[in-house]
């Protein structure tokens, strides 16, 4: 079953303490990216919130907020730092002087700046690290809920592209032996018409025309694309992390669409190979969401 990358998850958690929220965005992303905004004294754990995470998401570009409140009551209690407050008051009358500014310094300037704020909670304990774990672990167990299923969507609508394919293929595959058989009697025909030597060696005509008729032959190309969409069925269906292998066997595909686009001389079937190449594209459009 595959997963997508879009997703949203939410968590709480407390004890007598403290109550924690926790919240997980997600959305399409190469690698796995996380933006992770914590209280100032969770700073210090950061670093085991990020392994909890990598434990349960593989891709994507997360946002991950979490918050605590004491007793379920207050924020988290803080001061202001007056050493760091001075020197940015200092910082913008000095940038008012250079900049020729005479707007008077207002208290949303100074809130602005987070960093004047410290917090002057004690240290978490391990029940505490414990109750903010929870929170985030039920976030994103919510969150892998949902990206699950988005994931049973995506494979839906592969599965309805893949199908159009196989038709638009059995299609061309239809047309395909009658196309090279007329293809080789037209050839004929003209040559008659231009050749009038009486002593032309028709086994050698007959040669020659077969050779040149059998390269409109698409038999291999329809094969091969044939295999590719089993293949990738049956990646959708078995493998756990499908999602560079399907891409790969996108590339595929449409390598083999275009030949076979190239060597018939059927204006249906060339018309079959438009059609394929615009699934070939959505397919890879939406690989693009799967984790």
């Amino acid at each position: 079953m595959i997963y997508s990358m879009t997703g949203y998850g939410k968590g709480s958690a407390e004890n007598g303490k403290i109550k924690v929220d926790a919240e997980v965005k997600s959305v399409n992303g190469r690698y796995l990216d996380i933006a992770l905004k914590l209280p100032s004294s969770l700073m210090s754990r950061e670093l085991e919130l990020r392994e909890l995470i990598k434990s349960k998401i593989n891709r994507g570009k997360l946002s991950v907020v979490i918050q605590m409140k004491n007793n379920g009551y207050g924020e988290e209690p803080f001061t202001i730092n007056k050493e760091r407050l001075k020197n940015y008051i200092d910082q913008i009358k000095s940038l008012k002087k250079t900049a020729k500014i005479a707007e008077k310094i207002k208290l949303e300037h100074l809130l602005a700046n987070k960093e004047i704020f410290e917090t002057t909670g004690a240290e978490l304990s391990e029940e505490e690290f414990g109750t903010i774990k929870s929170a985030l672990y039920i976030s994103l167990t919510e969150l892998h809920k949902m990206k699950l299923n988005e994931g049973k969507e995506l494979s839906k609508d592969l599965k309805k592209r893949i199908g159009i394919i196989q038709t638009k293929l059995d299609e061309i595959e239809k047309e395909s032996a009658s196309s090279v058989k007329e293809y080789y009697e037209k050839l004929k025909e003209k040559v008659k018409l231009l050749v009038e030597d009486s002593k032309f060696d028709n086994d050698r005509l007959e040669m020659e025309l077969a050779i040149i008729a059998d390269k409109a032959d698409i038999t291999e190309e329809c094969v091969r694309l044939r295999s590719h969409l089993k293949f990738f069925i049956d990646s959708l269906e078995k493998d756990s992390d499908p999602g560079r292998k399907m891409n790969f066997l996108c590339q595929e595909m449409n390598r083999e669409t275009n030949t076979i686009s190239s060597k018939t001389i059927s204006t249906s079937i060339t018309h079959n190979t438009v059609l394929i190449k615009e699934e070939i594209e959505k397919i890879r459009e939406q690989i693009q969401n799967i984790e």
